[in-house]
């Protein structure tokens, strides 16, 4: 199995959010790790404005704080590939933590590896099933009392929640079409370019 002609299909879901909010794509096992977080970022509709981590085994991967104050670092997301994490961990599952917090964890499963094929047009969205929680909004708890406020008008914190929230937040209503759009623009930019030749 040589890794550049390998993609895999993921399945990737929010951990304890009601109702479920989840995501299948096909990635290339090459895929960075920096280049994973965004492709989930795109993928889920949040809005890349809070650390991340990858977690698997006893390996942590982010992007390292270049002060080094907050105690060990994390391996640099930047410089790490998923076919990295599967040959060093040998793990089928992987956890990608984004905003420490709001403590959101995302469980990734390897479900189905495709082996001998080409990586053009990747990553590519399969599913998706729930909408993404509104940034900030307090985590998984935060989140179910934020659904319990806006679905309930005589919830004393309806009005406030209602205004604070996007407008007319519906959990079960996904607009894959943009998510498609969203990670099917990172493909692009990360089409490998082709080398032109300059006649003499």
């Amino acid at each position: 199995m040589s890794p550049n002609t390998t993609a895999v299909r993921i399945k990737v879901t929010l951990k304890d959010v009601k109702p479920e909010v989840m995501r299948c794509l096909v990635v290339p096992l090459t895929l960075r790790l920096d280049r994973l977080h965004l492709t989930l970022q795109a993928a889920f509709g949040w809005t890349n404005s809070h650390l991340f981590e990858f977690l698997a085994g006893e390996g942590r991967w982010g992007i390292p704080d270049p002060d080094g104050d907050f105690g060990p670092q994390p391996i640099d997301a930047r410089k790490t590939r998923l076919s990295n994490i599967v040959q060093e961990t040998g793990a089928k599952t992987i956890h990608y933590l984004y905003d420490f917090g709001d403590s959101w964890d995302h469980v990734i499963k390897l479900e189905k590896w495709f082996d001998n094929t080409t990586t053009e047009g990747l990553p590519f969205l399969l599913e998706a099933a729930g909408r993404c929680p509104p940034e900030d909004v307090g985590g998984a708890p935060g989140y179910a009392e934020y659904l319990d406020a806006i679905s309930d008008p005589t919830h004393p914190e309806h009005e406030h929640m209602r205004l604070w929230g996007p407008e007319q937040f519906d959990p079960n209503v996904v607009d894959r079409k943009a998510f498609e759009a969203a990670v099917n623009a990172l493909s692009d930019i990360w089409k490998p370019r082709r080398r032109t030749t300059r006649s003499k």
